[in-house]
């Protein structure tokens, strides 16, 4: 899995951050150097890692004057000439923060990274500003040049699939509950993905309360492979509001996760297989 990118999104509360570092730390125990990114306007990937706030990295899209530099634009450019390709391949290594494990933990067998994009908040905000070209070009240069698994915590909706941001990435994960919103978000997302180019996609069924309900949603996803569902868990949601490490949060969870992101390896794998 050395160098695959996958993007893990779908409708606001689903559960996509919980799902990306719970499988940022398991690649990193079977030996892969991680680098998890933050793209998401509420960035709590920090968090849920374990993070305590004082120490998360401050979001890039934040750094004005970094921007500015970058992008060759003043910090109020709306209607300015800026660079559509900033020089970003120096940031990732410069503004990451090595994760690891807490004291304690297991150790991992590859270097866990955190990269915090966040996101485009502004009314108006989008591809056309020098945020957005920043923001696309380093993303483009994540999931294109590094030789990490490249993990990427996506704003919610569809907005960011249609920015064109991920393309190049090898993988896009779903993360739905049981709900028709969120159901239609993750096969519109899917419909954007095939357009993109992007050949696997794959969704993760989260806050089961039910054994029916997985196979309800399976039925309803048109073209996605569903990798997995996970039980609706009160642990879960009580480290979120405590802003604990949630790969300790629920061992079910974890072991669920596992199976899914190895069945998300092998769907990969076969792909590769194909193509050669």
């Amino acid at each position: 899995m050395m160098g695959k990118k996958i993007a893990i999104g779908g409708k606001g509360g689903v559960g996509k951050t919980t799902v990306c570092a719970v499988w940022a730390e398991l690649f990193a125990e079977d030996g892969c150097d991680v680098l998890a990114i933050d793209a998401d306007p509420n960035t709590n990937l920090a968090s849920a890692f374990g993070i305590p706030g004082e120490q998360s990295p401050k979001p890039l899209i934040a750094m004005k004057e970094l921007i500015a530099e970058r992008t060759g634009a003043g910090k109020e450019a709306i209607g300015a000439y800026f660079k559509l390709n900033p020089k970003v391949n120096d940031l990732p290594e410069k503004y990451s923060l090595d994760v690891g494990r807490p004291p304690g933990g297991k150790p991992l067998g590859g270097k866990l990274k955190l990269l915090v994009l966040g996101a485009i908040t502004q009314g108006g905000g989008g591809c056309a500003c020098p945020e957005g070209a920043f923001l696309k070009a380093l993303l483009t240069h994540t999931i294109l040049q590094r030789l990490e698994v490249v993990l990427v915590d996506l704003a919610a909706g569809v907005e960011f699939m249609g920015r064109a941001s991920v393309l190049g990435i090898d993988a896009l994960v779903l993360v739905v509950e049981p709900g028709g919103r969120s159901i239609e978000t993750a096969n519109n997302m899917a419909i954007m993905a095939g357009e993109l180019g992007i050949g696997c996609v794959g969704a993760i069924a989260n806050k089961i309360t039910d054994s029916a309900q997985g196979g309800l949603i399976e039925s309803q996803l048109n073209d996605i492979v569903l990798l997995g569902s996970l039980p609706y868990s009160p642990a879960l949601q009580q480290a979120d509001l405590r802003r604990e490490r949630v790969f300790e949060a629920d061992a079910k969870v974890v072991v669920e996760l596992r199976r899914a992101k190895n069945k998300l390896t092998d769907l990969l794998t076969s792909i590769c297989d194909v193509h050669k």
